[in-house]
């Protein structure tokens, strides 16, 4: 044995603290951007049933769930809308007084500091679910641009700080940007929805935002699973067109390509952490078959590691609490 030459890589593991001293990887309150779901009406928390501990609020509430999310330390949200009325170009989406409209100017008027990001679709606010207009049974791409470009206008009008077009339309970068411009806001980014996959894991959002199509599904639009080359030519057309950020989701099964995004583009990279993956989290742990904590840290660190600089994750308020007892 005393002949033997190998490498101790275990010297650096000896202790908690020499562990933390070399490790690589390290989760930030600052990197969270967590989703808030608002709806109209008074009086409202509805907890969403595949989602524990997500809530459909309504604005009279929503002061105090910004308070507690300044209060942890988190400096941004992204805002989702469920208006009471629907119908099939999404108007609600666009329209002055929207229920997203009416939540960013409460949110900047009592927290101008927090950051707030506008997720710009129509397909919670259209009667058929799907994210642009549809004729025919198709869902017509340049159409829907036009709204698309009019319902990031008036959400920047609103206050919003960053806007995240999350319909996957060929040439929605370019309309909204081409949009905001016109009307004066070359100064507010775009956070695009850029490599946006057609997944089982929106199940649950669906159900918070009540924005499952009422006929046939996404794929025409959202990518294909098995797919990887196709987000490059996806994130380099967005690029071209003027996004700010690219956001790669769902997460968890695409972290090769959030490390693809990232060592290709220099623009800010984004993961979703989405429903299905905070669900089947949430359930497990209710189960007690994992440790949710463990299980939680292990997989936004991952997601860090793959190359991600901010994460969207419903999990934002529980691991900066757990930050802040470290």
């Amino acid at each position: 044995m005393k002949h033997l030459q190998f490498s101790r890589h275990r010297r650096l593991r000896q202790t908690a603290n020499l562990r933390a001293m070399v490790r690589e990887t390290h989760l930030h309150t600052e990197d969270f951007i967590y989703p808030l779901f608002v709806v109209d009406g008074a009086n409202k928390k509805i907890e969403v049933a595949s989602m524990p501990g997500v809530y459909n609020l309504s604005l009279d509430l929503l002061e105090a769930e910004l308070q507690e999310i300044v209060d942890l330390g988190i400096k941004s949200i992204i805002l989702f809308g469920v208006p009471d009325e629907k119908d099939e170009v999404g108007s609600g989406a666009y329209h002055d007084h929207g229920i997203v409209q009416q939540g960013i100017k409460l949110t900047k008027e009592k927290f101008p500091e927090l950051v707030v990001v506008a997720d710009t679709c129509l397909c919670e606010f259209t009667s058929h679910g799907h994210c642009g207009v549809v004729e025919n049974g198709q869902v017509l791409n340049d159409p829907s641009l036009d709204l698309l470009a009019k319902t990031a206008v008036s959400q920047a009008e609103a206050g919003a700080d960053i806007i995240a077009p999350s319909n996957m339309m060929d040439g929605f970068v370019a309309a909204i940007r081409y949009g905001l411009d016109e009307a004066g806001f070359q100064h507010i980014p775009i956070m695009s929805y850029a490599v946006k996959y057609s997944s089982a894991f929106y199940g649950p959002f669906r159900d918070a935002a009540q924005s499952a199509p009422s006929f046939g599904d996404r794929k025409t639009y959202q990518m294909d699973p098995a797919n990887r080359l196709e987000a490059f030519r996806e994130a380099e057309s967005d690029i071209q067109e003027g996004a700010d950020f690219l956001i790669v989701k769902p997460a968890l099964s695409y972290m090769d390509i959030i490390r693809d995004v990232k060592n290709n583009f220099t623009v800010p990279v984004v993961a979703y952490n989405v429903s299905g993956e905070y669900a089947m989290v949430k359930a497990a742990a209710a189960n007690g078959w994992i440790n949710e904590k463990e299980i939680v840290m292990e997989m936004l660190t991952s997601m860090k590691r793959a190359g991600s600089d901010l994460i969207i994750t419903y999990f934002a308020k529980d691991v900066a609490r757990w930050l802040k007892d470290n």
